[in-house]
């Protein structure tokens, strides 16, 4: 799979020396005929995030990543999975001075059926208040960017999703 992009959180880069903890995900990105993209809305950060997230030990990237589309989303009948690329972030592990995580993030591009069932949120999703939408992609990309204008105002990964939906724009829709 090739190599989308490298993000190093800018404490990280202060760092000289530090422990590496590797986490595997998986990212989905759905695009329907309108051209509007499954994401999550989430009402604590007030973005737009891609469904996936960290793969279960052993865990193959596909098989993580229809299950993390299945729970975040509802969604079902997933099929037509390309994969896009890998996104990795190095970013600082808890407040422990000297931890760093290492995030893979493997990428694909998938269908699923129209219509969306019950997703299953784990809590912290729900206290969140993480929900799944379709909207169009630019607005989505316009909305992120906006909060990346804000950095007291955004989640960690808002920087990567906001790359993932840019990439989106640019090389899957129709």
């Amino acid at each position: 799979m090739k190599h989308l992009a490298t993000s190093v959180d800018p404490e990280v880069q202060a760092q000289k020396d530090f422990q590496t903890q590797i986490r595997l995900a998986s990212r989905a990105i759905v695009l329907n005929k309108q051209n509007e993209i499954l994401a999550l809305y989430t009402d604590r950060f007030d973005d737009y995030s891609l469904p996936g997230g960290g793969l279960r030990d052993g865990e193959d990237p596909i098989v993580g990543m229809v299950r993390e589309l299945q729970e975040e989303t509802g969604a079902y009948n997933v099929r037509n999975i390309q994969p896009l690329g890998i996104y990795e972030e190095f970013r600082p592990k808890g407040t422990e001075s000297g931890q760093v995580e290492h995030v893979v993030s493997y990428c694909y591009a998938c269908k699923v059926a129209d219509q969306l069932k019950e997703p299953t949120p784990e809590n912290y999703e729900i206290q969140n208040g993480s929900h799944p939408v379709w909207l169009d992609i630019h607005q989505a990309i316009a909305h992120n960017e906006r909060a990346l204008m804000d950095p007291s105002h955004h989640g960690e990964n808002l920087e990567r999703e906001t790359f993932l939906l840019r990439l989106a724009a640019k090389e899957l829709l129709i």
